[in-house]
């Protein structure tokens, strides 16, 4: 929707926030409403389980069993919903134990991000640098920014900080979510794709021209098939950093 096309003194992103925020209710004259915004908002979420990259106001009105002009009533367009259903989406997200030490609850919200990617995939195709302006998402931008200002670091320092572990937590679920992904579209797992080009080691692959491959190689560095693993690995030297520019562990 532009802005020509709101009401006098309203702009797209004035209309978005209104959505997330207050949302008009049913109206009590005229004709019944046979949908709820919360049910359109679920079937975007339903369609893009399925497919992110098929999400349109027509397969989400396809999914009702609606026209697709009558979307429009309840949200602007294609990507207004998508906001929502992020913000949404967010809603699932626990938050920590005040109490605890604040490495532990910045630990915790790391991973109820990673929960939260593995049960709705289709959050990859978000932006973490234009997030929704909505409730949820800024509940939990609130508290991780709180858990963070424990450490006693500066505000820039700290608003770096817990953007680090967001998007730390964000790269490698999309690096998961991506493959597995493409397994399913493919048939091709990520054995499969590496043995069907196994002739390359012996072909192209030599040991003056990688030397520390085939040293880490030989010395089993390459073994670990642990997803979970690998991205806790990472999370533990982000923390590890924000806690030594703090001085040490923070209080509380």
């Amino acid at each position: 929707m532009t802005d020509d096309q709101l009401p006098a003194g309203t702009t797209a992103g004035q209309a978005m926030i209104e959505l997330l925020w207050d949302p008009p209710p049913a109206p009590r004259r005229g004709p019944r409403q046979r949908l709820t915004l919360d049910q359109v908002v679920d079937a975007g979420m339903a369609v893009a389980a399925r497919s992110v990259d098929e999400l349109s106001m027509r397969k989400v009105a396809q999914e009702l069993g609606v026209g697709t002009m009558s979307l429009y009533t309840y949200v602007p367009g294609r990507d207004e919903l998508f906001e929502l259903m992020v913000d949404r989406a967010w809603r699932m997200r626990e938050l920590p134990d005040r109490e605890l030490p604040w490495r532990v609850q910045a630990a915790f919200h790391a991973h109820e991000a990673w929960r939260m990617y593995r049960a709705h995939p289709w959050l990859i195709s978000s932006n973490l640098w234009r997030m929704p302006l909505g409730p949820h998402v800024l509940d939990v931008q609130e508290d991780l920014y709180r858990v963070v200002l424990l450490t006693g670091l500066d505000a820039v320092t700290v608003v770096r900080a817990a953007g680090l572990i967001e998007s730390h937590v964000f790269g490698a679920a999309r690096a998961e979510i991506t493959d597995t992904s493409v397994a399913a579209r493919t048939g091709v797992t990520q054995d499969d794709y590496y043995a069907a080009r196994a002739g390359f080691w012996g072909t192209y692959f030599s040991e003056q021209r990688f030397p520390s491959m085939l040293r880490l190689w030989n010395a089993g560095g390459f073994d670990a098939d642990n997803p979970d693993g690998d991205w806790e690995f990472g999370l533990e030297l982000v923390l590890d950093g924000i806690e030594r520019l703090a001085g040490g562990p923070g209080p509380g």
